[in-house]
């Protein structure tokens, strides 16, 4: 990690530190009300072991699938500029896309991403084929709808990590697991909220 990057992570993870000591300061936001200001953010230990994945594979196509403010995608774009490959990350309101957006150009990484805003579902569906790396980190209920979108667009050997598999889990995450399970080579490793870890081909 180069100081640009490293100073960017320092902002996040006081950020994230602030929302862990101040929960109840915290406005609720969500996905249809209001401006959603919590992080929601994967955390250094999980950062740190989807850059080392994603830096495994060489000149991947990496798939961000929830951007929120960002922080994830500081991660996967230094993995993508060392590895020689491209981050294309999503999500559903552009205020927070903007804000990652931002993140990444102080961070010297905005060159090695596309930050594309709107339903999923619907923007996995106008991707080409040849998807190396997917993060499926979003609302809950579309983690199936979205692995069926880019399942079929996955190159041999990529990998797929869902974050949230152990908590706050729910329905939404069981129905999930057992979908990516009926597919081979899949393991669930106790990484931050639990991360179900798959391999395609």
């Amino acid at each position: 990690m180069d100081s640009r990057i490293g100073r960017v992570l320092d902002i996040y993870h006081e950020m994230i530190e602030m929302e862990r000591n101040s929960p109840r300061d915290m406005p609720p936001g969500g996905r249809d009300g209001g401006q959603d200001q919590r992080l929601r953010a994967v955390g250094r230990e999980t950062g740190q072991f989807i850059n080392i994945l994603a830096r495994s594979l060489m000149a991947p196509t990496i798939l961000e699938l929830g951007t929120s403010f960002g922080y994830s995608g500081i991660w996967l774009a230094e993995a993508a500029r060392a590895s020689g490959g491209r981050l294309i990350t999503m999500e559903m309101h552009g205020y927070k896309s903007a804000y990652a957006q931002d993140m990444a150009a102080k961070a010297g990484l905005a060159d090695h991403v596309d930050f594309k805003v709107g339903d999923a579902v619907e923007m996995i569906g106008a991707l080409s084929t040849g998807i190396d790396f997917v993060l499926v980190d979003l609302w809950k209920d579309l983690y199936v709808p979205c692995l069926d979108a880019f399942y079929p667009k996955l190159n041999s050997g990529a990998i797929i990590v869902a974050d949230n598999m152990i908590r706050p889990g729910g329905e939404d995450v069981k129905r999930y697991g057992e979908a990516i399970r009926a597919k081979p080579d899949i393991v669930l490793l106790p990484v931050g909220s639990g991360l179900e870890v798959s391999r395609f081909g």
